[in-house]
């Protein structure tokens, strides 16, 4: 069994493979945001603000430029094409001899050294 912390980091690596750590630091920016915002305005006015795109704040810079560096080098990676060349090749294989000698022993009756056991065993 996988212990609690391998689950963990398996879980981790998931989510950042997949760029899901930037939705969770633009989370923690839209909620800091928020909770700035609401220290001067109302709630209804803070929430505008935090979504409107008009007052981002550095963390949301930040992660605009990382989104952004990564989409770069995703579509550097996708302009390497490898292109593989699938060559006919031919094998062949050695010819069988043409005769076959097989020797099949001869078994008799006659030939078994050892009596059975007396009395024969019983099936269960």
């Amino acid at each position: 069994m996988i212990s609690r912390l391998g689950k963990f980091l398996l879980v981790c690596a998931l989510v950042v493979s997949t760029g899901g750590h930037w939705f969770v630091l633009q989370s923690v920016a839209w909620f800091t945001m928020t909770v700035n915002f609401v220290h001067t305005d109302s709630l209804e006015v803070a929430l505008k603000k935090t979504f409107d795109g008009k007052h981002p704040c550095r963390l949301c810079k930040t992660v605009e430029e990382g989104r952004q560096s990564e989409q770069k080098q995703a579509t550097l990676q996708s302009e390497i094409k490898l292109e593989f060349c699938w060559q006919r090749s031919t094998v062949t294989l050695p010819q069988p001899p043409s005769e076959v000698h097989l020797t099949i022993p001869l078994i008799s009756p006659l030939t078994r050294v050892h009596t059975p056991p007396t009395p024969p065993p019983r099936a269960v």
